[in-house]
């Protein structure tokens, strides 16, 4: 498998949120998600690592990236406004440790249990035929309206049940066990797509969507695809925060 190295920086909180607002890429009640990928756009360049978990400010940000940590050091010190790095905390002092980079393990014994903790948008696509465009629903609403007279649903085992098709879906993993830790619905923003000739700027969008935290174990049932799922991430939206496995030893017998 490629090499794969883990990503981390401490960003200041204030600091960060007004280079945001300056830059419109703060959605009103939204989280960091859009802030953080165009931050990392402007960092990183085409290197801009992906997927990315920010948990909160104590714990920073942390990111899986296939390039080198020199390919990363270069860009960062060629790419960055230092406005833009003191926010993200890309060198040392007092309050960050710098951009810290470390190889992470590419190689997975099939059968081993680990624990994990990721945060993913549980949404399913669907083909709108009048808007002639697919467009995402909550995977507990999907559940709810396939199922209206079963009043036994819980959106738990249901983002649980998605988690669990997105591991298998590739024969990387399969879920042990697992918990939702914290859920809520947060509008993110993204941008409209660019109109090839016509000149119209891209416009912003707040959408709406399930924002859930779980923790578990899971079984690697094929160390190369399991290593591919790392890499890659989990579910969509990918770019903006979510998907990434957070890694663990487990705390249970396989």
């Amino acid at each position: 498998m490629a090499a794969l190295n883990l990503i981390h920086c401490q960003p200041d909180p204030q600091k960060f949120g007004l280079w945001a607002s300056r830059h419109g890429v703060l959605p009103s009640g939204g989280d960091l998600g859009y802030a953080l990928h165009a931050a990392l756009q402007a960092v990183f360049g085409p290197l801009a690592p992906k997927p990315f978990y920010y948990r909160d400010a104590r714990a920073g940000l942390i990111a899986y990236s296939p390039h080198s940590a020199e390919a990363l050091r270069e860009a960062s010190a060629l790419c960055a406004a230092p406005e833009l790095a003191d926010a993200l905390g890309l060198d040392a002092g007092p309050r960050s440790a710098g951009l810290n980079i470390r190889a992470f393990p590419t190689q997975w014994q099939a059968g081993r249990v680990l624990g994990f903790e990721v945060r993913v948008r549980p949404t399913r696509r669907r083909e709108d035929v009048d808007e002639k465009r697919v467009r995402e629903r909550d995977a507990f609403l999907v559940a709810c309206s396939q199922s209206p007279e079963d009043d036994d649903l819980r959106r738990e085992a249901v983002y649980a049940e998605w988690l669990n098709e997105q591991f298998q879906s590739t024969g990387a993993a399969s879920l042990v066990a697992a918990r939702m830790t914290r859920f809520q619905l947060t509008p993110v923003l993204r941008r409209t797509q660019a109109v090839s000739g016509d000149g119209t700027p891209r416009q912003s969008r707040s959408i709406d969507g399930p924002d859930a935290v779980f923790s578990g174990h899971l079984r690697v049932e094929e160390a190369d695809a399991f290593a591919r799922l790392l890499a890659r991430g989990v579910g969509r939206h990918r770019a903006f925060g979510f998907g990434m496995l957070v890694l663990k030893p487990a705390s249970i017998d396989g």
